[in-house]
């Protein structure tokens, strides 16, 4: 536990983490009431080592079942403990299945949303005839052959700043704005693996897995790349469903002007 002392005579600090998680067991990121989250998962285990309850705040809002290689999470705390010792402590009362793999301490100004410029997701497609059970909560599997030149044509298309309301799905929350930029959108082969990688400054609700089962469409010729097109043009919420299964998405990291090291401020 951390140092028994009053708050009051305790410096309040802020730490951003980076942790990686098997989402498969979780109902998101998202703190929900009586549902297995990451975010409670994490706030339980800063309680269990410092004593305090605390809330968490991270990059990217994950959904039900997505992997992370590289969220961003950031929280504040008036205890003593180390950015080091954050990395041990929480991990030893973590569920195997989340990882913190750095901490470091930030400016208490340090927002971990607003500050972020640009997410990278991977979805892992197994193009294969048979199941792979080491793949089978990381990937999803596709039979029959995919056309990776037109999926690659028609995922340059998501390149730059457009309206991508098609491929978000409507939850009954209100955008603000269905604009977004994206800096990458490619497939690359690997084997049996089709890996897709997208890069953008944000990404609407299920965009990515939206997305993905639209371009897997054009890829098995159930869809034209000028349908794909169509589609995006169009700007209406959940137009390009359905969206593919969440196990098969990963984030893979979140990016700043500087690096998460060079924001460190443990000598504030």
């Amino acid at each position: 536990m951390g140092e028994n002392l009053s708050p009051n005579d305790r410096e309040i600090r802020r730490f951003v983490l980076i942790v990686e998680y098997k989402g498969s067991d979780y109902c998101g990121f998202q703190l929900q009431a009586k549902l297995p989250t990451i975010q409670g998962e994490l706030e339980r285990a800063l309680y269990r080592l410092t004593g305090e309850k605390t809330r968490v705040a991270s990059a990217s809002r994950t959904d039900s079942g997505v992997h992370a290689a590289g969220q961003v999470v950031s929280f504040k705390t008036t205890s003593a403990i180390l950015s080091d010792r954050f990395v041990s402590g929480l991990n030893y009362y973590l569920p195997v299945d989340i990882a913190v793999k750095a901490a470091y301490r930030v400016e208490d100004s340090f927002n971990v949303r607003r500050k972020a410029v640009s997410r990278e997701y991977k979805y892992y497609i197994l193009n294969s005839r048979v199941r792979s059970p080491l793949w089978e909560d990381y990937s999803f599997l596709v039979n029959g052959e995919l056309d990776m030149e037109a999926m690659n044509s028609a995922a340059g298309q998501l390149v730059g700043e457009h309206d991508f309301a098609s491929f978000a799905s409507n939850l009954g929350v209100e955008l603000k704005s269905t604009i977004r930029r994206v800096y990458k959108a490619c497939f690359v082969r690997e084997e049996e693996m089709v890996v897709f990688n997208i890069k953008a400054n944000s990404f609407l609700p299920h965009q990515v897995r939206n997305t993905i089962g639209a371009l897997i469409r054009v890829g098995q010729g159930k869809m034209t790349e000028e349908e794909f097109r169509s589609i995006m043009l169009a700007r209406k919420l959940g137009l390009a469903g359905p969206a593919a299964p969440a196990k098969g998405l990963c984030l893979i990291k979140v990016n700043y002007n500087k690096s998460l090291g060079e924001e460190n401020s443990e000598n504030i």
